[in-house]
């Protein structure tokens, strides 16, 4: 079987699905490499490394599409809703493609992957369980978005993020405040503790606050009752309009006290909840810093503007960046393509795509086949019929 690498055409992706070091291992389960002419150069992979570990470079993107039996992406068509629809007619019936599709956020996409009869894997829907770690995806992302936050942060206040005690005197700490410790919310407090700074967290699910505390941050507590906290796979699940009111009266003393707040709540398949009002806001100091790692599900700062830095009229700035990922496309590949090269070494047996469904991995994974949306999540989502009981 072929796996193709096509270049990623989301404007300003610089990442790269599969980067040479994992070639070898792809070749040991039966997978040859075809490689779009110029698909690492942004993220520091010349043509010649792939060729010296065993891959073939493509000439342009039709021939990556019109070759291989797989196709490995990062924004696929859904998670690219910029450009992504170009792809459409590359693909065809039985041919597999595995990359983000963003599958809970329109059913007008997915009816139009279905319709050329490709089957994809969504790897936004990697079961959260122990076996399926080295294939996840979404989690190796947020880890170096919750990183970069950070600097950003550092690069935009104007303050020192350590304590120092100098000749001229002592310069005391940034206060960092991150709202949301999931995976991205952990690094961004582990980076930000590297640098020197006083972080604290704050996450409606209670059972984080041991790993806050094991990253050095302090867990911030707030008298709210909170009813089913988090779902199956360990996501904070939504909470009702009442629980964020009292939630963001609550938040803002802590935020006003904070010279960076970086927020990361998102909800899969909704727009993200407004945690930071524009009041709580203006409460901030001058020179203050909001990072907002869900600009791009709407933001958690209701003052928030996706890919725009945002200058309040009381010195605050408000950053929208999205993708950030791709900003350290280097090692954001190098972990994708690990994560990918894991999850294709469980679907491939005797050289082709084990369909095995009893798989939980399989399963859960799997979006459309012969022309039809078959991940009963997704179907769930959009309320269509559900296919176990068809």
């Amino acid at each position: 079987m072929i796996i193709g690498v096509p270049k990623e055409i989301f404007p300003g992706e610089n990442r790269v699905a599969l980067v040479p070091l994992v070639i070898p291992n792809l070749k040991k389960i039966g997978l040859d490499v075809l490689v779009q002419s110029g698909a690492g150069l942004a993220a520091g992979y010349a043509d010649s490394d792939y060729v010296d570990k065993g891959a073939t470079i493509a000439p342009n993107r039709a021939s990556v599409f019109q070759q291989a039996d797989i196709i490995v992406q990062l924004l696929s068509y859904g998670s690219n809703d910029r450009n992504g629809r170009e792809d459409l007619p590359l693909f065809r019936r039985g041919q597999v493609v595995i990359g983000f599709f963003r599958p809970l956020g329109s059913l007008d996409v997915l009816n139009e992957i279905k319709a050329t009869g490709v089957t994809t894997f969504s790897v936004e829907l990697m079961p959260r369980i122990t076996r399926a770690q080295s294939m996840d995806a979404l989690s190796s992302m947020a880890t170096i978005c919750g990183y970069k936050a950070v600097l950003l942060a550092a690069s935009t206040v104007p303050r020192l993020f350590p304590m120092l005690t100098t000749a001229a005197g002592t310069i005391t700490p940034a206060r960092v405040l991150v709202i949301g410790a999931g995976v991205a919310g952990l690094q961004a407090i582990a980076t930000g503790r590297r640098l020197g700074a006083v972080v604290s967290a704050y996450d409606l699910r209670p059972v984080v606050k041991e790993q806050v505390q094991s990253l050095g941050g302090r867990f911030v507590e707030l008298p709210l009752e909170v009813k089913d906290a988090q779902d199956a796979g360990g996501y904070a699940k939504a909470q009702d309009e009442a629980f964020y009111v009292k939630q963001r009266e609550l938040l803002g003393n802590v935020i006003a006290e904070s010279d960076v707040v970086i927020t990361t709540a998102v909800v899969p398949g909704k727009k993200a909840p407004v945690l930071v009002t524009k009041e709580m806001v203006a409460r901030m100091a001058r020179g203050s810093c909001i990072v907002d790692l869900a600009a791009e599900r709407g933001g958690n700062c209701e003052l928030t503007k996706p890919e725009e830095n945002v200058a309040t009229g009381n010195g605050v700035t408000i950053i929208g960046t999205i993708n950030l990922a791709s900003s350290v496309p280097y090692h954001a590949s190098q972990m994708y393509a690990r994560n990918l090269t894991t999850f294709l070494t469980h679907l491939v047996k005797d050289g082709k795509i084990n369909f095995n469904l009893e798989d939980e991995i399989t399963r859960e994974t799997l979006v459309t086949r012969d022309g039809e949306i078959v991940n009963e999540r997704v179907r769930q989502f959009f309320q269509l019929p559900s296919l176990v009981n068809a």
